[in-house]
């Protein structure tokens, strides 16, 4: 099928790394280390680094202008000297046109973590990488609350069986921009759990500050096609509409699985019937307004 030769698309995730930093830990990526759902198929990407080049490389060819780098370096003792590095990155290679770095918003010390993020003009968010009960947990929405005060977006990983606590944050801090990242990881793939996943989505589809990041579903269903992934990507859309949701790669995570355009390829041909303005909203103006790009 043809495409208009004026796509843009701006990837609202991606990750580089150096494996051989000095003051950077890539936990999910070292030989000895699983990933906590994908188990030890992550090892491979720790056996090279993965840097600005690569993606240019992977992802020009498609249409990318801008790309959103969320946080790689997991276990490192500082999480803004990864702010630091991606912000040199930048003015060297002109990517990442905006960071979301780690901050544990439980930490005491919150505030004073996102300020030194904050000397690097590309800091434009948080992602706290944590699991369980942590979204109703008091300390972590103490330093939540800062996310307003700074004018920062949440970058949250939640899957179906955490809606209600995700919808009770949206809720309860509604000047707040939360980005869902990989369209609430639909870690399976069966009839019963898209009813299940689905009806989490629903929970969380009305509030206006949160936004369906709809990236990484190679992640839970490894040998996708695009007509696997299409009920996901359809009811995504249908949930939150072309004004809330917007496509992104997980790469190199998702190259464990396809190549980079298959992935672009896949979602321009689920879309292929909507307009040039949802097109235009769903691959680049989204990300673009979100991050302040």
């Amino acid at each position: 099928m043809s495409f208009n030769e004026d796509f843009k698309f701006v990837d609202a995730h991606v990750h580089f790394y150096d494996m051989q930093h000095p003051t950077l830990y890539y936990g999910h990526w070292q030989p000895n280390e699983d990933h906590p759902f994908l188990g030890a198929q992550t090892r491979i990407l720790g056996s090279r680094n993965y840097l600005a080049e690569d993606f240019i490389r992977d992802s020009q060819p498609h249409g990318v202008t801008k790309a959103i780098h969320v946080q790689a370096a997991i276990g490192s003792k500082d999480p803004v000297e990864e702010t630091k590095w991606l912000q040199e990155v930048y003015q060297n290679t002109g990517l990442p046109n905006a960071i979301v770095g780690h901050v544990d918003l439980r930490d005491s010390k919150a505030e004073a973590v996102i300020e030194h993020h904050l000397n690097y003009p590309n800091f434009k968010g948080v992602r706290d990488f944590s699991y369980g009960e942590y979204l109703v947990s008091k300390q972590f929405r103490r330093g939540f609350a800062l996310l307003e005060q700074y004018s920062l977006v949440s970058s949250i990983a939640a899957q179906w069986q955490d809606m209600e606590k995700l919808a009770d944050l949206a809720q309860s801090y509604p000047n707040t921009t939360i980005v869902l990242d990989h369209a609430g990881f639909p870690s399976k793939r069966g009839i019963e759990y898209f009813t299940n996943w689905k009806v989490g989505m629903e929970k969380v589809s009305n509030f206006d500050n949160i936004f369906c990041k709809i990236s990484g579903l190679g992640m839970g269903d490894n040998n996708w096609t695009t007509e696997s992934i299409r009920p996901y990507v359809e009811t995504c859309i249908e949930l939150f509409g072309s004004t809330r949701s917007l496509f992104a790669t997980n790469w190199p995570i998702d190259s464990l699985w396809s190549e980079y355009g298959d992935v672009v390829k896949a979602y321009r041909e689920i879309t292929s019937n909507y307009s040039e303005t949802e097109i235009g909203r769903l691959f680049s103006k989204n990300a673009e307004e979100i991050y302040q790009l």
